[in-house]
């Protein structure tokens, strides 16, 4: 007679895991390649935000603020500043289709019926998260050969580079689950597309502009300690050679725990709405 030992089936478990996991990953990158509206849309606004502010802004910016690393003033070096910024703007903006996609497929009923199927539960949302993620990669390196055509011009090593992608493409997964949550609560799509706008908004209130430095005592408080400006001040120390000091455990300490946050709400959310 032949006995399965409780640790052969956690392996079979965790294998059938991640190949429904992989099922849904290419659902939803074939969805997005049919539907790519959203992705241009997602894509173009953190474009859009670096020509802002490096044509139009870049110049009074530039000569009006103290930049870190011993900046001259001009649109050259603010653009340098800005473009760590625009980055992390990338990623935020990318992790609204997470919260749309989830959200369709919870008002379209798709959902209820993979429920009936032989799959791991956990995949719907993993395939969606990681989806998400790769579109933002896709992003990241279009907004980066735009930042080079307008005069990016960064010293990092290739190291550095691959530590900056590394926690881009970290804080892009913590966001994708928080997003997915939001989009697991949210009654519609439209209502899904808004939830996670605070998101994108917050860089504007950190380090992605202009230093804390110039800003009012309050707001520079809150510009301080808010997630995004020790993630932004440690991709701008890997790209550019500034100082990062303590920025960079700080950084990964809150992008960890965004990740914990969205991964555990999303799953309460998704067992939540399960039994109804």
């Amino acid at each position: 007679m032949t006995t399965t030992t409780p640790s052969a089936h956690t392996g079979a478990r965790t294998t059938y895991a991640l190949r429904d996991s992989m099922t849904m990953l290419r659902r939803s990158l074939k969805r997005a390649r049919r539907y790519p509206s959203m992705t241009i849309t997602l894509v173009a606004m953190p474009i859009v935000m670096l020509l802002l502010f490096v044509y139009v802004f870049g110049g009074a910016l530039g000569a009006g603020i103290a930049l870190p690393g011993g900046g001259v003033g001009d649109r050259a070096s603010y653009t340098n500043f800005v473009v760590p910024g625009i980055l992390l703007m990338a990623v935020t903006s990318s992790a609204i289709a997470t919260a749309i996609s989830v959200c369709s497929d919870m008002t379209e009923g798709i959902i209820n019926r993979f429920r009936t199927m032989s799959i791991s539960r956990s995949s719907v949302l993993t395939g969606h998260v990681l989806g998400n993620v790769v579109q933002t990669l896709v992003g990241l390196v279009l907004v980066l050969g735009v930042a080079f055509a307008v005069g990016f011009r960064p010293d990092a090593t290739p190291v550095e580079w691959l530590a900056a992608l590394g926690l881009l493409t970290f804080l892009g997964f913590a966001l994708s689950w928080l997003s997915a949550a939001m989009g697991l609560g949210s009654s519609s799509v439209e209502a899904a597309s808004n939830a996670p706008m605070p998101l994108t908004l917050l860089p504007f209130l950190g380090s992605a502009i202009v230093p804390p430095e110039s800003m009012p005592a309050g707001l520079r408080w809150f510009a301080e300690y808010q997630p995004f400006t020790p993630v932004i001040d440690t991709l701008r120390g890997l790209l550019l050679g500034t100082e990062i000091g303590n920025s960079g455990a700080i950084a990964l300490a809150w992008v960890t725990g965004l990740s914990l946050l969205g991964y555990l709400w999303a799953r309460a959310s998704f067992k939540r709405e399960a039994k109804r």
